[in-house]
């Protein structure tokens, strides 16, 4: 059966009402969480940007629910001491937790006044990580030297059960790629189509675990206001790559984002105020095989949002 979650935008709420937001959608019937992880919002409007691994260990002690994230290590954060959040919080909680590792975006890497490498240099350096992640898990002592190096460490809190390290994806290719290290794959809302194949490629080529969704919604009183809280918020994420992983600037992504039109949001939005249009939706997506859906309204004030999905969407997907 799909598990039906809740996603928490850090780039848009301020963390004590992510909490309260967490909250009031495990009262609603949600079943899962997962949040971003970035040093940056997409736009200066969305104005927020709160450390990701402080909040999980808080909203996972709030809740009874499971979480994900999706964090790159490799040049912000260290492949050693993204190893020691992730068992830090594993052993906490345990079997609560999964982690998606990628290559991340220039935004919130640049700051380390390394050069932003080329895509293939940075698949490269990630697949570097994940073995150096997975072998601190398992409690080895780790030295590496190449794309990252790592001398002598180790990790001494370990949790009991090893949490799933998944691979994001929103290509095929990319897909195919992460099926020989995923212990999962997670995507965002495409074509029907497009993630069948996105699946397809992953599950082909051996892939194993579950498959989690991301789904971009905006959910108003009315489509028009709908739209317009979408195209606010959410017109600096419609851009496609390679451009959102090598844009590096807040004000460069709000540069970027003067011609889109409320439209043109349509494209990686669902916008709709019909919760019936989100039910047909979701058992869509959950026909292809996905394990998690994660919603994210777009919108900064997510409580009419939790209450109409709690209400009127979640039973409905239920009696399938």
């Amino acid at each position: 059966m799909t598990a039906f979650g809740f996603h928490a935008s850090h780039e848009q709420v301020h963390p004590s009402a992510l909490i309260a937001a967490v909250e009031r959608a495990e009262q609603a019937g949600f079943d899962v969480a997962m949040c971003s992880d970035h040093l940056v919002p997409w736009s200066k409007r969305q104005g927020q940007s709160s450390f990701t691994w402080t909040w999980l260990g808080a909203a996972l002690q709030a809740t009874t629910l499971g979480f994900g994230t999706v964090s790159a290590p490799g040049q912000r954060y260290h492949p050693v001491i993204l190893a020691q959040a992730i068992a830090t919080v594993s052993a906490m909680f345990p079997g609560r937790l999964w982690v998606a590792l990628g290559s991340g975006e220039a935004a919130n890497e640049h700051v380390t006044g390394q050069g932003w490498p080329r895509k293939d240099v940075r698949n490269a350096r990630l697949r570097e990580c994940v073995d150096i992640i997975r072998a601190l898990l398992r409690g080895d002592e780790v030295s590496h030297d190449g794309l990252v190096t790592v001398d002598r460490a180790r990790v001494w809190t370990l949790p009991e059960e090893l949490p799933p390290l998944f691979s994001p994806a929103v290509s095929t290719e990319t897909a195919a790629w992460a099926a020989d290290w995923a212990d999962g794959l997670v995507t965002i809302g495409q074509p029907v189509p497009v993630l069948q194949r996105i699946v397809d490629a992953y599950r082909g080529n051996g892939g194993r675990g579950e498959l989690a969704l991301q789904v971009h919604v905006s959910y108003a009183e009315t489509d028009a206001e709908a739209l317009a809280v979408a195209h606010d918020q959410w017109r600096t994420n419609v851009f496609s790559p390679p451009l959102c992983w090598d844009l590096d600037s807040v004000a460069g992504f709000d540069e970027a984002a003067k011609h889109v039109t409320p439209e043109d949001m349509r494209s990686s939005v669902f916008v709709s105020a019909d919760p019936e249009e989100y039910v047909n939706l979701l058992r869509g997506y959950a026909d292809l095989g996905f394990d998690r859906i994660y919603l994210h309204h777009v919108g900064t004030e997510q409580s009419r949002f939790i209450d109409t999905m709690g209400e009127r969407v979640l039973p409905q997907l239920r009696k399938v």
